[in-house]
């Protein structure tokens, strides 16, 4: 029988089916910036959220914005950049100022083309990750490094320089976890081919790569602090929140002129990265093994991602078994190659818990001193932006992941 190709032995099938990057991976190459007329009205309300909020201005000129046909945006980037500006949009005028006052109906005028063109996209009408995070970003130099220094974002919430920090630096997290993207045609051709040496080189670069990202992560609160806790706690996250799970909208949004009844969807969170999902799969971490809630949720937030991307990972999934092949073989020297790219997956994960024990944990037990009732604090502590109980579900699948490590000796 002839042997039948998969899509993962292709780097250019990688980029042209599943649309990604070599540079970027994940991540949305150079986004645009603008859109042409009449949608720059959008992006004329979406560059000035901070002080439109601030004055109390927001939800006014929101309101009076005409309802745009989707028919003129053409091309897969300017459509992603007008999901992300809607759905900064939409985010600003439901929570406006932070302050309680929520809006439960999202107007005609932005809920008709935001939903059309959410379908169009295969994405869900909320702010996702693969908006304000793949898609939010630019150059300040085209011909300079991607640095965080050389890069900023496209659009911002309240917060001053918080949604900069934490959009860019999960960015960058995803950049350098791309280079490890580039190796898995490699490793698949290497396992069907019974290639060890080949196989424990691209384990060794997947290793690497996994082992600098925890590096960039840490630039949210290591020496660069790109990240105030309190900000983010207490302005950013709020933007993020989502309608899925969250009592302050407990039957979700009502989309005007779209259904007649509230819909419910999850904010965006790391859980709609397609990185940590990726090596899941190619390493053979069984997340489903783990607690039910938590594979749930993992294979939810699937649905938040652009439909090319999990694609990808469906493909990944049909693909040979990295981990059967290296227990298969019985080489100690491979097994330990492999255990180090699960240990940098650990260690990625280990690195978040402390991240949401300092920007969630810690000021909601904060607030709940001040001014919060015991149970509302117990409430703002468990929950991430994502609607999840944050603290057990990334114990769960950090536990589900050291599990994945072969015994060695």
């Amino acid at each position: 029988m002839a042997h039948k190709p998969s899509p993962m032995e292709s780097s250019w099938k990688m980029h042209q089916e599943f649309y990604i990057d070599e540079d970027v991976g994940f991540a949305l190459p150079n986004p645009l910036e603008e859109l042409p007329h009449p949608y720059d009205a959008w992006i004329s309300i979406a560059k000035n959220l901070p002080v439109l909020i601030k004055n109390g201005e927001l939800r006014v000129e929101v309101e009076k914005l005409p309802v745009l046909s989707i028919d003129d945006l053409q091309g897969h980037k300017c459509q992603r950049l007008a999901h992300l500006v809607l759905g900064c949009i939409t985010m600003a005028y439901v929570w406006d100022k932070g302050d309680g006052d929520v809006r439960k109906v999202l107007p005609s005028n932005i809920a008709i083309p935001y939903c059309k063109l959410s379908e169009k996209l295969g994405l869900p009408p909320i702010l996702v990750y693969a908006d304000c995070v793949l898609a939010n970003w630019k150059k300040k130099d085209p011909r300079g490094p991607m640095t965080y220094e050389n890069m900023d974002i496209l659009f911002s919430f309240p917060g001053d320089d918080c949604s900069k920090g934490f959009f860019l630096v999960s960015l960058l997290v995803e950049i350098a976890a791309a280079s490890a993207i580039k190796v898995i045609p490699a490793i698949f051709n290497a396992v069907q081919h019974q290639d060890q040496d080949t196989l424990q080189k691209a384990l060794l670069d997947i290793a690497s790569c996994l082992q600098e990202a925890h590096k960039v992560f840490h630039q949210i609160h290591g020496k660069y602090y790109y990240v105030n806790p309190n900000t983010f706690f207490n302005v950013l996250r709020i933007y993020l929140s989502g309608w899925k799970g969250n009592p302050l909208l407990p039957e979700g949004l009502l989309y005007e002129g779209v259904w007649d009844t509230p819909k419910k969807f999850a904010g965006g969170s790391a859980g709609q990265s397609s990185i940590f999902q990726c090596f899941d799969i190619l390493l053979g971490i069984q997340q489903n093994n783990g607690e039910a809630s938590a594979a749930e949720f993992l294979q939810e937030m699937r649905t938040y991602m652009p439909p090319a991307h999990q694609n990808f990972l469906h493909s990944l999934e049909s693909g040979p078994s990295v981990r059967e092949f290296v227990l298969s073989k019985d080489d100690a020297s491979l097994q330990a190659t492999y255990n180090e790219c699960v240990k940098a997956m650990v260690s990625l994960r280990t690195y978040h818990l402390q991240i949401v024990t300092k920007y969630i944990v810690i000021p909601a037990r904060k607030q709940f001193k001040n001014n919060q009732t015991s149970e509302e604090a117990s409430e703002l502590e468990n929950k991430g932006t994502g609607g999840t109980d944050i603290m057990n579900f990334l114990k769960t699948v950090r536990g589900t992941t050291e599990k994945a490590l072969l015994k060695e000796g």
